[in-house]
């Protein structure tokens, strides 16, 4: 198979570009909990994190307890890698703040991320 300008290079299926849509299943499932910040203003904490059966019982816990759960392995994967009883990375603090906004949400309290700025003079 040729490409259209012909440089002469053939074309493998391999070298195709993967759609960002589709996401590969982890091999081992990963599952992290996180607790909410004790004072206002401070980063939700990482309590737990684990893969393979541990995250299993991570989520078995979970889901009998009556928490919300979400699915973000991408995310899920970076917290894992963080010490225990740690605050979330500012880097996570977007994707936390929106899935917390989610878990508020689904339980029915009010979301301590939908606050409007007064301008105050």
């Amino acid at each position: 198979m040729v490409d259209e300008y012909d440089d002469g290079q053939k074309v493998n299926h391999k070298d195709k570009l993967t759609p960002l849509n589709i996401k590969k299943k982890a091999v081992r499932q990963t599952a992290v909990a996180l607790q909410e910040a004790e004072d206002l203003g401070d980063a939700p904490v990482i309590t737990a994190a684990g893969r393979g059966k541990l995250a299993e019982k991570i989520l078995q816990m979970a889901f009998e307890n009556g928490i919300k759960v979400r699915e973000d392995s991408a995310l899920a994967e970076m917290l894992a890698k963080i010490e225990l009883d740690s605050p979330i990375p500012s880097e996570a603090f977007m994707a936390v703040a929106e899935i917390l906004s989610y878990v508020y949400q689904a339980n029915g309290k009010p979301n301590p991320f939908n606050v409007s700025l007064d301008d105050k003079d």
